[in-house]
């Protein structure tokens, strides 16, 4: 049972890890490919009792098939959905659906669960709910709310065992911050104004 176990921990891995330099690189492969990696972490965190975190993949199933459809619709004068950034009403409203998910799943964990870590549990949920339907919306600051996942996540999985798990969360924390490099170099280089040809400066 251990080395089964062992194995599908190492394919949600591998694929989940797949899965993020997809959405590095602004890849709709992110989407099939992420599907494959939660699906195994719904049973993992079900078999392991991180109760949360098995919610919180039944989740990223329905956002990768929303993001999934999102990705592919038309953006301006783009045929897929283009990289943009959130604006203040969104932030307040990514604040507001964090705080309020945060409060109720560390309740509800505590109270009808035999969770041991029901703040860190509900913390990293959290975090990954906003970040998951900023990903959907392709909003460049969903790699924020991935890299404070990721970071919390490391020790998290390591205390339960999954050391595998928590390896893939180190990997994925520098593969944040290189999405959140490449997001921003994107928007910067197509926001920037064009330069007028050499034949239009003479003209």
């Amino acid at each position: 049972m251990i080395d089964y176990l062992f194995s599908l921990e190492g394919l949600a891995v591998g694929t989940g890890l797949v899965s993020v330099w997809f959405s590095v690189k602004e890849r709709i492969w992110v989407y099939p490919v992420g599907l494959v990696s939660v699906g195994i972490y719904v049973y993992l965190s079900y078999m392991f009792g991180i109760y949360a975190d098995m919610g919180i993949n039944i989740y990223y199933v329905l956002m990768s098939i929303y993001g999934w459809y999102r990705w592919l619709q038309p953006s301006g004068s783009s045929a897929v959905k283009e990289i943009t950034r959130s604006s203040r009403n969104e932030w307040v409203l990514s604040i507001i659906l964090f705080l309020l998910s945060w409060l109720a799943l560390f309740i509800l964990l505590q109270r009808f669960t035999d969770s041991e870590i029901p703040l860190w549990d509900s913390l990293t949920t959290s975090l990954a709910i906003v970040g998951m339907w900023l990903m959907a919306e392709k909003k460049v600051e969903h790699w924020l709310f991935w890299i404070a996942t990721d970071l919390i996540s490391i020790p998290l999985y390591y205390s339960k065992g999954l050391i595998l798990t928590s390896g893939q969360f180190l990997i994925f924390t520098v593969l944040a911050i290189m999405g959140w490099l490449q997001w921003n170099k994107t928007l910067s280089i197509r926001d920037q104004p064009s330069r007028p040809s050499f034949h239009e400066t003479l003209s």
